[in-house]
């Protein structure tokens, strides 16, 4: 029990941390994980002098010009409202299908947004978590999974987008999730 447990912290260590910004204005790592209002602070996401409260999957940060998408793979009927469970999974390592909000359409400044981010010299980061809580009921933390590009992109109400991951995600996520999949 033990070799086998130390077998799978040893998989779990090998996640090699990055910084997201060589800079170190925003001080986060892809492959590393943090709170919802770790990541908000680490962008200075702020109403007036307090942390700005979220609740959405979504996140623009106009000063810094980039998007953030926070993402719960299993998403329970106790937790999520029918308009609020998106088909988000990853496709392959490095491929991710991700659902907007429900009243994004193409032609809105937010889905042209998504759609020409990089024409527009803006970034968008994937934030996924497994569950939105832990077996004690605890919020799970976002493992980073850093920069996407947008691939490609269909229907509206929401837009269903496939972006491609800077970096290819961990293999027991990757593996969980299509497990979860189905």
């Amino acid at each position: 029990l033990f070799r086998s447990l130390l077998g799978v912290l040893r998989e779990r260590t090998r996640l090699q941390a990055r910084p997201l910004d060589p800079e170190g204005l925003v001080p986060l790592h892809s492959h590393a994980t943090y709170g919802l209002y770790e990541i908000l602070a680490a962008f200075d996401a702020r109403n007036r002098d307090r942390l700005r409260e979220h609740r959405e999957g979504v996140f623009w940060v106009e000063a810094h010009g980039t998007d953030l998408l926070f993402v719960t793979l299993n998403k329970s009927d106790d937790e999520f409202s029918a308009t609020t469970r998106y088909d988000d999974y990853p496709i392959s390592p490095t491929r991710f299908h991700w659902e907007s909000q429900s009243s994004t359409t193409t032609k809105s400044p937010t889905g042209q947004r998504y759609a020409t981010h990089i024409e527009r010299g803006t970034k968008v980061l994937l934030f996924v978590r497994e569950n939105k809580r832990d077996d004690r009921g605890v919020s799970q933390p976002y493992l980073c999974l850093g920069p996407v590009r947008h691939l490609s992109h269909k229907s509206e109400r929401p837009m269903q987008i496939v972006w491609e991951l800077e970096r290819p995600m961990p293999a027991f996520l990757f593996d969980r999730a299509k497990l979860a999949a189905g």
